[in-house]
């Protein structure tokens, strides 16, 4: 059950809308402030017959003062957001008491802590558990489900919709370092709003600052012999490991831009894409073009046995489910293998196959958890050489995938890439980004039955490979085939 002083910021929120009309930055001001305070007070240990009846009375309270609301949403629609999905935001606004969670804090991503199948439980559970008869009908599996800590988040966003949220102001810089080059990758690190690095097939990896301004090219990491076809920031961003046409891992130390560690492919073929395991970062998983994957320790350089497996293709995308338990892997036959990964041993264990469309490579894969504070179904969002971004449900614990919506695009040939948006939507609604062969990055909502594209950039003068957003969204990147990456600002509500 909730924690009641979060039924008390849920009824604040709901009542939110009608405080000064004409002041939006009040009322995100004022939930704001209660939210602190009520977090404060719960620390106190108050009984909670007192907690309870103070929600009572203020419920009543806010009722004679405003009149009664139009819609009634149960309290027992209780989100488990919290505590299935530890994003940047969550940290900022916590919404848990949960003691068994304190040892959770210091990760830096998302851990989901139900099955699968238990999240598919709940979201039965909360649909049919809704007090009201008009949000009950017709509403689909895995369409959005309004809960009162989503209503309380909506508030602190100031109401604003996913269109004015996606809204660009214009290019706040363009790095031309790699032109002529394709930059296949370009990524924050993590947890940190103006740092930035890309790779390219020129051989190198960029690390670049954007504050303070002018930005800049702080370092440049020089070492492979041939293309760069991915990296990875490691979570303490300390560490960046890089796979390359040359047949080799490197670990490199961001802070000087050393190599600490060249790790030759087991297979001694090309490496096309690579991953952290991200509860256990001493291991990286690499996919090669011999149609092999390999669990590697960066630490002592070697791979791990039992952490290899062959797919039915050359390897271009990887990643692990947040609580690193379940890895997908696509090939440039259009097939999607999952694995059970064990934590203990590093050791895969191959679960499930699925074809995209034979033939029709998948140039990348992204998990997340939970896509909004609504939208509880585990997704997967899969780039594939079919002119469609497409989104995929995790429907059970060995990760098989269910489609649950397509989006097009223009992709035939390039290995684009598409991402989440990093924080938890406060709207209605939750967003994808992806590049495109048209030049263009486009924002799709997923949960839009129609004209799902929310915003679209123009600016590239060749396909779009990939994007990446900071961690507090101000910022989004996109790269593209000739080597050109735009960094483009969000407009301030």
């Amino acid at each position: 059950m909730a924690a009641v002083w979060q039924q008390v910021l849920a009824v604040d929120a709901r009542y939110n809308a009608y405080r000064t009309p004409g002041f939006p930055q009040f009322r995100t001001q004022y939930i704001r402030r209660r939210s602190q305070l009520l977090r404060e007070n719960a620390k106190a240990g108050y009984d909670p017959l007192l907690r309870k009846q103070y929600l009572k009375l203020r419920s009543q309270l806010l009722a004679q003062r405003y009149g009664p609301l139009s819609e009634q949403s149960s309290f027992r629609a209780y989100s488990n957001s919290v505590r299935s999905s530890r994003t940047t935001l969550d940290r900022m606004e916590d919404f848990e008491e949960d003691p068994r969670a304190q040892g959770a804090r210091g990760h830096r991503r998302s851990v989901s802590r139900g099955s699968y199948q238990l999240q598919a439980q709940m979201n039965r559970a909360v649909y049919e558990e809704s007090s009201d008869p008009v949000l009950c009908c017709c509403r689909p599996p895995g369409s959005l489900v309004p809960t009162s800590v989503a209503e309380a988040s909506r508030a602190m966003a100031g109401d604003t919709t996913l269109s004015e949220n996606y809204a660009f102001a214009g290019m706040y810089h363009i790095f031309d370092q790699h032109v002529d080059e394709a930059v296949p990758k370009v990524q924050f690190a993590n947890d940190d709003k103006h740092l930035l690095a890309c790779c390219s097939l020129d051989g190198t990896i960029s690390v670049c600052q954007l504050v303070p301004t002018p930005p800049a090219v702080v370092r440049v990491l020089r070492g492979h012999s041939r293309g760069v076809t991915d990296f990875a920031w490691s979570l303490s961003n300390d560490v960046i490991v890089s796979t390359s046409l040359d047949t080799t891992l490197r670990i490199w130390a961001t802070e000087d831009g050393k190599c600490i560690r060249e790790i030759p492919d087991p297979d001694t073929s090309e490496l096309l894409c690579c991953t952290f395991q991200p509860m256990n970062n001493n291991l990286t998983v690499v996919g090669n073009g011999k149609h092999n994957i390999h669990v590697v320790n960066i630490s002592t350089g070697k791979k791990v046995k039992g952490g290899s497996s062959k797919l039915t293709g050359r390897v271009l995308s990887l990643s692990f489910d947040s609580p690193g338990r379940i890895l997908w892997a696509g090939d440039e036959r259009g097939s999607i293998f999952s694995f059970l990964f064990d934590m203990a041993t590093g050791k895969l264990t191959k679960a499930k196959r699925l074809v995209v469309n034979e033939g029709s490579a998948i140039t990348n894969i992204s998990a997340r958890s939970w896509i909004s504070r609504e939208a509880r179904d585990p997704s997967l969002l899969v780039n594939a050489c079919v002119n469609k971004l497409l989104l995929y449900r995790v429907v059970d614990n060995e990760g098989t995938l269910q489609l649950k919506r397509s989006f097009q695009i223009q992709q035939s040939s390039h290995p684009v890439r598409s991402i989440f948006c990093p924080l938890m939507s406060f709207r209605q609604g939750a967003c994808v980004v992806t590049g495109s062969e048209d030049m263009c990055v486009y924002f799709f909502d997923v949960e839009r039955a129609t004209k799902a594209i929310v915003n679209k950039l123009q600016g590239h003068s060749a396909a779009v490979l990939d994007v990446s957003f900071n961690c507090d969204e101000s910022l989004l990147a996109s790269s593209d085939a000739k080597g050109m990456v735009i960094v483009w600002k969000r407009e301030q509500k």
